[in-house]
């Protein structure tokens, strides 16, 4: 049993509400536990400059993190006047996530941008973010669709993400940041909801791990996904 009572294999409460803000065309608040991410998609018709022409829309994303998301303030980047090396990481993942997913050509010239926002942080903010993006770039579709910009919804699976990791030498899904501090061993996954694998990033914190142990995030992580999308799933009415 862990410190939180969850079984090994149990993901912490999790909710998604989709359309939680007022003004974007498509959003999501995403809650993992005690990690709080609000994803907010924006449409806007134009694509960068080397997609012009081409017939291809574009997604990506922004990520941040508020200064009281934590336990301990952090200054904001804007005040820095660069964003840290971990923000262009975890914002790059999203973007490619949600990619991964999206048929580009069938989006016509327009680009979606799905800003994430952390609120409250206790591990796992990338996976809820990436969880949280595709309910709300699935809504700025569904919105375009009704707009008439769009003949269909041009997603070819769903894409969620969590993390697994090996704490006093077993191996748990989705991690607060009490056990992601203390783990022998953390992964995140972010995988389709047809089993494809989109990325992977593991590390081992103190000694290496065995290939039976990856196996074994392997099957908590597609556990979790599943779970995750069956989530997605019931908050956009898709059954």
């Amino acid at each position: 049993m862990r410190a939180s009572g969850r079984a090994a294999d149990q993901l912490r409460p999790v909710v998604l509400e989709a359309d939680f803000s007022k003004y974007a065309e498509g959003s999501c608040l995403a809650r993992f536990g005690d990690t709080h991410v609000l994803c907010a998609a924006t449409v806007e018709q134009r694509v960068p400059a080397w997609l012009r022409d081409s017939g291809k829309g574009w997604v990506t994303a922004e990520y941040g993190m508020l200064p009281r998301a934590t336990n301990t303030r952090t200054d904001r980047e804007a005040a820095r006047g660069r964003q840290t090396g971990r923000t262009q990481e975890i914002q790059r993942l999203i973007g490619r996530s949600l990619r991964a997913v999206t048929d580009l050509a069938a989006m016509n010239e327009m680009m979606i941008k799905v800003d994430c926002d952390v609120l409250q942080a206790d591990g796992g903010t990338r996976t809820a973010a990436v969880t949280g993006a595709y309910v709300a770039l699935h809504r700025a579709f569904e919105r375009l669709v009704t707009l008439g910009l769009l003949e269909s919804v041009p997603l070819t699976d769903q894409v969620a993400a969590v993390s697994c990791g090996i704490v006093k030498d077993a191996s748990v899904l989705d991690l607060d940041y009490e056990e992601d501090s203390a783990a022998q061993a953390d992964a995140n996954f972010v995988l389709t909801a047809a089993g494809g694998i989109v990325e992977i990033q593991g590390t081992a914190e103190d000694a290496p791990f065995s290939e039976a142990q990856f196996m074994e995030l392997v099957a908590l992580a597609r556990k979790g996904v599943g779970e995750l999308a069956a989530l997605q799933r019931e908050v956009l009415g898709l059954g």
